[in-house]
């Protein structure tokens, strides 16, 4: 992740939490961007590793190097299967520590919204991507509905507490991903929807799931025991379960590709 105000610093609570959420989404957007095998592939803001393992496992690149500013998401990260060919380093995403053209695709997935200047981000990916190069990103349509944890966001913003947002939600929106991409002087735009699902055994294990993120960290903090069990009762009736028991959830992501031009 870029820094910012929200901060996550346990990668293997992200991987419960938002690492399965990545993976489904990014499996889409890999397939999506239709890239040759042997690229040399920069993943920025890589956080633990996650979109870095479908890198690995879908794309059969020659390198993937990962960067994020949380020393232990790369410590979760270099953990990861995909450590046999990824690198991860610490490194901000609005001054990338490589040189020019050093890549032939840059992605960052799930992290602009994240990016306390969007536009730096977009510019500092295009920089280290060569002449005909892909520069890419997905993110969740957080301001329509489609995060991971919406049922948690209405109920909060029906209660009038506004959901925390992160800090340049704005970017995620699709057209301001092409807009971004446009004023970075890339060509050969194109943008989509990605919706994915997730199926959670059960009610307790999505409601421990949810808890693991830190925006919603401090909003329960602020409650009471009772209020936290009314509010976990409220969200229950908003995911109900199938005959099983298990809890399936849909999530919607934005995502924009552009070339370097030659």
């Amino acid at each position: 992740m870029a820094e910012s105000e929200i901060r996550f610093e346990d990668g293997a609570a992200y991987e419960r939490m938002m690492g399965t959420w990545s993976g489904l989404a990014g499996n889409v957007f890999v397939d999506w961007l239709a890239q040759p095998p042997g690229l040399r592939w920069i993943d920025v803001g890589c956080g633990n590793g996650a979109f870095s393992e479908v890198l690995v496992n879908r794309s059969a690149p020659a390198a993937v190097q990962g960067v994020d500013p949380s020393s232990a998401q790369i410590d979760f990260a270099t953990k990861r299967p995909a450590g046999r060919l990824a690198k991860f380093q610490i490194g901000d995403a609005m001054a990338l520590p490589f040189p020019d053209n050093a890549f032939d695709a840059a992605t960052m997935a799930l992290v602009i919204f994240f990016v306390p200047e969007p536009a730096r981000g977009v510019a500092e990916m295009t920089r280290v991507v060569r002449p005909g190069g892909t520069v890419a990103a997905y993110a969740w349509d957080i301001l329509g509905g489609g995060f991971p944890q919406e049922p948690i966001r209405v109920e909060l913003r029906e209660l009038g507490i506004p959901p925390l947002n992160p800090p340049s939600v704005e970017a995620s929106r699709i057209d301001a991903m092409r807009d971004l991409w446009r004023k970075a002087g890339l060509e050969a735009i194109e943008t989509r929807e990605i919706t994915v699902q997730r199926t959670f055994p059960d009610f307790e294990d999505y409601w421990e799931t949810c808890q693991l993120g830190s925006s919603l960290a401090p909003t329960f903090a602020k409650m009471t025991a009772d209020d936290k069990q009314q509010f976990k009762e409220r969200i229950k009736t908003r995911t109900p379960a199938d005959g099983t028991g298990r809890i399936t959830l849909s999530a919607r992501a934005n995502a924009v590709k552009g070339k370097v031009p030659i």
